[in-house]
């Protein structure tokens, strides 16, 4: 597979084994978890954030010396390079110097898993196209969805919503099935829109677990599994935002608050700073808030219980259904991240996170959705329980857009009288 001179290998997190290529597919099943590793000592921070040769719509692929494939070969539609909204009304109200939103709701399908999808599909048609080259095919039909030699259709996953949607925009990108298992809990936008960009979808009785044990128990075909870690590329991708947080601010910000489900974002977010502080591009990797519903923390309680790997939440029950995951598949890493970083997780109502949404949409011009809601509610309960000092730049990560849950905002408004 064709990728970056900075690229070194998979590293397994399990026994620490470098794996000297990127198709995942290559390595033992045993190193389950992977993440991508570079040569980072030949890395200059100056190239990293340099901006003279990045091209206009390149997006996060403008820092491909800590991405495994060159951008020129990207899946991409534009994903990163999102808004970073200074927001003063909550700086004076948290008590602290300064407060920013980094809006991802900006993202082609409106989340942050965009960032992480464009890099999984690609690592996809890398394979296809390796296949083309290495005599499985005659090459010429790079992307098309019918080589033999690649075998990689449907690409698939489970997903409360957001990653179903996003999986269908950049497979159809690159002419491939994608199929998606999603929960009856999903909201009405995941669903229509994973159909309007092309995608197949299974809507599955029950919750986000239920969907996750449909994929083996009603997909009777081989198919390459894009869910979060089993593909190394989709906190891979996401761990771009930490880049765009530093080359904004010209610096790593004190404190990122980031909405909590699988654990994908904060380990892709965490990740990304301590890359940035191996290549001594920041002085100090930011303390992270997770941000969970009270009605599903198994990360918060973990925490909160001392515990390096978090217990299944037995009953689920938040109106957020983007975090509602009860056993999430990186809560391990998530804990880790928390810990390692001095941060720290907080449990907050559905009715806060709902609330939140709404008061900055009605005072900072922001959509955020339900599940990005839980930023700024986090970040309101870690002040309550003395977590700043008031000198800290805070950034609060709105993982999805407003239009994905217009229906739970209102209804909120609704049960206010309003």
């Amino acid at each position: 597979m064709e990728t970056t001179e900075t690229f070194r290998g998979l590293e397994s997190r399990s026994s620490g084994r470098v794996h000297g290529t990127a198709d995942h597919l290559e390595t033992p099943d045993t190193d389950a978890q992977l993440d991508p590793i570079y040569h980072y000592d030949g890395i200059d921070p100056e190239t990293l954030f340099g901006t003279e040769s990045v091209p206009v719509g390149v997006g996060q692929w403008r820092f491909e010396p800590l991405l495994p494939f060159p951008a020129e070969v990207a899946n991409t539609a534009g994903e990163g390079a999102t808004p970073l909204v200074r927001t003063d009304r909550l700086a004076e109200e948290l008590d602290v110097e300064a407060v920013y939103v980094k809006d991802e709701g900006r993202n082609p399908t409106g989340s942050v898993l965009d960032r992480g999808l464009s890099l999984a599909v690609t690592a996809v048609t890398r394979r296809i196209a390796t296949a083309g080259r290495d005599g499985g095919d005659d090459g010429d039909n790079e992307g098309d969805g019918d080589t033999d030699a690649a075998d990689v259709e449907p690409l698939v996953c489970a997903s409360p919503g957001n990653a179903g949607t996003s999986m269908a925009a950049y497979a159809g990108r690159a002419d491939l099935r994608s199929y998606s298992f999603v929960p009856s809990r999903s909201g009405f936008a995941n669903k229509s829109m994973t159909n309007v960009h092309g995608g197949k979808m299974r809507v599955v009785g029950g919750r986000y677990p239920e969907a996750a044990a449909a994929v083996d128990e009603q997909l009777a075909t081989d198919y390459t599994d894009l869910n979060e870690f089993a593909t190394p590329y989709r906190h891979e991708g996401i761990k771009t935002l930490a880049f765009e947080l530093v080359a904004d601010l010209g610096g790593a910000p004190d404190v990122v608050v980031v909405p909590t489900a699988t654990g994908e974002v904060l380990a892709g977010v965490y990740k990304g700073f301590v890359e940035l502080d191996r290549i001594d591009a920041i002085d100090d990797v930011p303390r992270l808030i997770a941000a969970q519903p009270e009605g599903c923390a198994p990360i918060a309680t973990a925490l909160e219980r001392g515990l390096t790997e978090p217990e299944p939440w037995a009953t689920p029950d938040t109106i957020c259904g983007e975090l509602e995951v009860p056993n999430p598949a990186g809560g391990a890493r998530a804990v880790a991240a928390i810990e390692e970083s001095d941060g720290v997780a907080v449990a907050v109502p559905d009715d806060d996170i709902l609330a939140s949404a709404v008061a900055v949409a009605q005072n900072e011009v922001l959509e955020m959705g339900a599940a990005g809601g839980a930023a700024p509610a986090g970040a309101w309960a870690a002040a309550e329980d003395d977590f700043f000092a008031g000198d800290e730049t805070v950034v609060l990560v709105n993982v999805e857009s407003g239009l994905k849950t217009p229906d739970v905002l209102r209804s909120h408004l609704m049960a206010q009288g309003i």
